[in-house]
């Protein structure tokens, strides 16, 4: 089950740190990312930040993690991490699926590594465009993805 985790709490945001971190240990590998500023995000910066964060456990574990700013007219995913152990699993569909249907934006959107190929794929799958790429100062290409919600589509 999907919930939203209280990221104030000292021992909730401890446990997210872990994931977050496991799941960028992987990705800065596939990246070949010598500096990866995710792997450096302290707990403050879980606790005291204005996105949502949403996890879902898979045996009492908090197993992937989609943390999500809403703005005006649209949606921003900051974040979708999976704990390395439960790769493959479909829990980073589970949680798009959450985040589409719970943010009725005009424009929903990521950015990711470009070299990041199982994170490009998942949300290519749930319809975002590659929109435009560049080279971020931590020496990663970049890339990010849009997606026009349903809703938005109708009204055009």
């Amino acid at each position: 089950m999907i919930c939203r985790l209280n990221n104030q709490d000292i021992d909730v945001a401890t446990n997210m740190q872990k994931v977050f971190y496991a799941s960028y240990s992987v990705e800065a590998k596939i990246l070949k990312a010598a500096n990866f500023p995710p792997l450096t995000r302290s707990i403050d910066q879980y606790k005291f930040t204005d996105t949502d964060f949403y996890g879902l456990k898979t045996n009492k574990e908090l197993a992937g993690i989609v943390e999500v700013r809403r703005k005006e007219f649209a949606t921003h995913i900051q974040s979708l991490v999976v704990h390395p152990k439960y790769f493959k699993q479909g829990i980073a569909s589970q949680l798009m699926k959450y985040v589409i249907k719970q943010y009725d934006s005009q424009l929903i959107f990521v950015e990711t590594g470009i070299d990041n190929i199982p994170a490009i794929k998942l949300y290519e799958k749930f319809g975002f465009k590659q929109t435009k790429q560049w080279d971020a100062d931590c020496e990663i290409r970049k890339v990010r993805l849009e997606m026009l919600s349903l809703s938005s589509l109708l009204l055009s």
